[in-house]
């Protein structure tokens, strides 16, 4: 596929994720076109995340219309039909196809508002039907999380941070982004129990008070950084090489999830985990102690609470049971 960033405004081009570029198709129809593209993602997509998904989206689906020899106005809604439909046969899930599709519809919105195409093609395009009861983040078992906590060195600095980052996780239902972001400011005190401010998807401020147990992993990592009084550096940061020490830049999510999987491993846990994974053992572990499930959706910041029973994986035992009756 033939790509291009034209050449003058490059800093609405710097809004594109690293390595996305306007497609030909959309350059082809004229400048006016190629910024709106632009706009899109600079305007309208604020979240890091959701803009690089969506953007993929994009690429891909203009990929194949350009391959169809395709012009801009010449899209309609059978293409987008189709191309929904070829995803399916490639295997895409049935989330992704949906995602993907969510994507072009709200970028031809957005073109159409600039009066760049007269109509949206994928406004009445359907995607492919799919409902979860049960989400699919891997949760380790009580055993598998108190053993990898447990195996955590607490005379490093660096164990003293991941054992703190994993209790954020645990304890406050939090998503790794939000916990990466975390400034020192972030948590604080309000008569003698510690809070926490979460900044989550959305724009969305959460705060909430803090768990004993997390409190004391806090404020032992805290102390042992030296971090304790700075309120606008970042909670959790990087070591500095094999130091030992930490430098004022924030974990990335990417390595918060290698740390996870690489304590996982050295404790034999089975189970394949990563950042969400403590987010469903934490809410399990809430909803198996007598937690309501209310109080689960407002403590993990969900807007519906059918969304918080994806983590909640407290019939995956009784089902198991259940299938070990079946005997000859």
């Amino acid at each position: 596929m033939t790509e291009l960033i034209l050449p003058s405004r490059a800093d609405a081009a710097s809004f594109l994720p690293k390595g996305a570029v306007v497609p030909m198709i959309i350059a082809a129809h004229g400048e006016q076109a190629a910024w709106h593209y632009l706009n899109f993602f600079a305007a309208h997509i604020r979240n890091s995340n959701t803009r690089a998904a969506y953007a993929r989206a994009a690429s891909s689906f203009f990929a194949w219309c350009e391959g169809l020899g395709l012009a801009l106005p010449g899209i309609q809604p059978v293409h987008v039909a189709a191309w929904v439909e070829t995803l399916s046969r490639e295997g895409r899930s049935a989330p992704t196809v949906k995602q993907q599709l969510a994507a072009v519809r709200m970028l031809f919105d957005w073109l159409v508002v600039g009066q760049v195409v007269p109509h949206n093609p994928a406004a009445a395009v359907r995607g492919p039907k799919h409902s979860m009861a049960t989400g699919k983040t891997h949760m380790p078992s009580r055993e598998e999380a108190k053993a990898l906590i447990a195996a955590i060195e607490t005379g490093s600095l660096i164990g003293l941070r991941d054992r703190a980052l994993i209790g954020m996780l645990l304890y406050t239902f939090a998503r790794i982004g939000a916990v990466t972001t975390m400034r020192g400011g972030d948590y604080y005190q309000v008569g003698k129990r510690g809070w926490v401010r979460l900044h989550e998807k959305g724009g969305k401020e959460h705060t909430m008070p803090v768990h004993h147990t997390l409190e004391e992993w806090l404020d032992t990592y805290q102390k042992a950084a030296g971090i304790a009084e700075d309120r606008k550096g970042f909670l959790f940061r990087t070591g500095e090489g094999r130091t030992g020490r930490l430098t004022d830049k924030p974990l990335a999510q990417a390595d918060a999830y290698r740390m996870i999987q690489r304590r996982a491993v050295a404790v034999g846990v089975e189970t394949r985990l990563g950042c969400h994974s403590w987010r469903a053992r934490g809410i399990t572990a809430y909803l198996e102690n007598g937690g309501l499930l209310e109080h689960a959706q407002k403590m993990a910041a969900h807007s519906s609470a059918r969304t918080t029973t994806l983590y909640d994986r407290r019939g995956e035992d009784i089902s198991l049971d259940e299938v070990e009756r079946i005997a000859l």
